[in-house]
C-alpha cells in the first residue's frame, strides 16, 4: 500500500522536455549518435514514439536542443572583465567549449551539425566577440574571429572524438597512419611521426589555440 507522499508503483515519470533532454543525452553517452533513435528515446522513456514530437518536432530539433544543453555555461569562462587580457579569456572560452564537447559522447558530431540559436550558444558567442570588441577589435574582424575560433575548436573537437573511440584505448587512425608512411618514401613525416600519432589531443588543440591567438594578435596591430 502506498503512502500519498510515495509515486504508485508501476507508474512512469511524467514526461517532460527536460527529462526527454536528459534521457537522449544519457543515450548518446551510453551509444553513440548513430544509435540515437527516436524510437529508442521514446522506449528508454516508457512512452509511444509520437509522444515525443509534443516537445520536438523532429529528431533534428532534439539535436539542436540537446547541442544547446551541452553549451551551458561556456559563456561563463570568458570571466569579468579585466580578468586577464583579452588572449587569455578567448582560451578559456575555447577550452570550455572543448570541455564541453568532450563531456558528451558524439559531442561534437551533434554540436557541429545543429545551429542552436538558444542563449547558451548565442551567449559563447556574445562573451568571445565582446572580449574582442572591448580589446579595440573592429565588429568584423570580431565576427570573423568567433568563426575561426568556434571552428577550430568544434573541428578539433570531432577529429578528437573520432579518433579515441570508445573501447579503444589508442586512436584507430595512428596505427594505420604509421605503417602506411614507414611502408613508403616520407621521410619528413617519418622523422614527425611522434607527434603526428601522439595520443595527446590537448597538445595538439594548445598549439592550434596559439596559433590562432598569434595571429588575431597581429591583426590587432
Amino acid at each position: 500500500m502506498t503512502t500519498p507522499s510515495s509515486p504508485t508503483r508501476g507508474r512512469p515519470a511524467r514526461l517532460s522536455q527536460d527529462r526527454t533532454l536528459q534521457t537522449a543525452l544519457d543515450l548518446l553517452d551510453e551509444a553513440g549518435l548513430d544509435a540515437l533513435t527516436m524510437r529508442r528515446l521514446a522506449d528508454a522513456l516508457g512512452v509511444q514514439a509520437g509522444a515525443l514530437y509534443r516537445y520536438f518536432a523532429t529528431k533534428q530539433d532534439l539535436l539542436t536542443a540537446m547541442a544547446e544543453r551541452m553549451v551551458g555555461g561556456v559563456a561563463d569562462a570568458a570571466g569579468p572583465r579585466g580578468d586577464g587580457d583579452w588572449s587569455q579569456r578567448v582560451a578559456r572560452l575555447a577550452r570550455a567549449l572543448r570541455t564541453a564537447l568532450l563531456a558528451h559522447r558524439d559531442g561534437a558530431r551533434v554540436f557541429a551539425g545543429t545551429h542552436s540559436t538558444g542563449p547558451n550558444t548565442l551567449g559563447f558567442a556574445d562573451s568571445l566577440v565582446g572580449v574582442l570588441r572591448e580589446a579595440g577589435f573592429g565588429d568584423g574582424e570580431a565576427a570573423r574571429a568567433l568563426y575561426s575560433v568556434a571552428n577550430f575548436t568544434v573541428g578539433h573537437t570531432l577529429e578528437e572524438q573520432a579518433a579515441l573511440r570508445p573501447g579503444n584505448e589508442e586512436p584507430t587512425d595512428a596505427g594505420v597512419l604509421h605503417e602506411a608512411v614507414m611502408a613508403g618514401t616520407y621521410p619528413h613525416l617519418a622523422a614527425a611521426l611522434p607527434a603526428l600519432t601522439s595520443t595527446d589531443f590537448t597538445a595538439h588543440f594548445e598549439f592550434g589555440l596559439r596559433l590562432l591567438l598569434d595571429g588575431l594578435r597581429a591583426v590587432q596591430r
